[in-house]
């Protein structure tokens, strides 16, 4: 069974768009595009070349796909991963890219992605994909978050989380904090939610 893993670049106030560029994503107005770049380090780095270089295949929504589409194929010597990993792309527009090997999926994405982590196979890795990744929290279908956390805020754009995640429990398997103030840290599902009292609270 195929684990479906989300790896977010993400705000303290939860924000997850452009944090590559000015000019990734300025959809809603947003002016903050490249708000990451200014905190990368050797500890982020080291992070992001082991997860790079995984076994894994790529669940994306279309607009992600759309902006690594032309770029990637020009910095395999980058990140080889993402040419050769199969690229599933959530859409009922696209069908086909010349970037391969791609696999669009329409129609139910939530019965197909379902299927595809039935199926035998590395690892779904989700990267962005905002609109695909509330989806997947609504109906239970992320296994791990990978979270980059910054030391910012920016008060607009689009967020992680939103209306629509079900109520679920989580549990850290590995973090660290680089030197310049990302929380880098990995949570994988725990169960359903418990709830208890504070011992000795007094409640009217």
């Amino acid at each position: 069974m195929r684990k479906v893993i989300v790896l977010e670049f993400m705000t303290l106030d939860g924000v997850i768009q452009a944090g590559g560029g000015p000019d990734e994503d300025t959809s809603g107005g947003f002016a903050y595009g490249g708000w990451q770049v200014p905190y990368s380090d050797d500890v982020l780095g080291t992070v992001m070349k082991k997860q790079m270089s995984m076994p894994f295949d790529l669940l994306l929504g279309r607009k992600t796909f759309e902006i690594w589409e032309p770029y990637w194929p020009k910095h395999v010597d980058i990140w080889p991963g993402a040419s050769t990993a199969t690229k599933y792309v959530t859409s009922n527009t696209r069908t086909s890219s010349e970037w391969q090997p791609s696999v669009f999926l329409g129609g139910d994405i939530v019965e197909k992605i379902s299927q595809l982590k039935q199926q035998e196979g590395p690892d779904l890795h989700v990267y962005g994909s905002a609109n695909l990744v509330q989806t997947l929290m609504k109906h239970d279908l992320v296994d791990e978050f990978w979270l980059k956390i910054y030391p910012l805020t920016l008060g607009s754009g689009k967020r992680l989380f939103v209306d629509g995640p079900i109520p679920a429990a989580f549990k850290v398997t590995d973090s660290k904090v680089s030197p310049n103030g990302i929380i880098i840290v990995n949570y994988e599902r725990a169960g359903a939610i418990t709830t208890n009292t504070v011992s000795g609270s007094r409640h009217p």
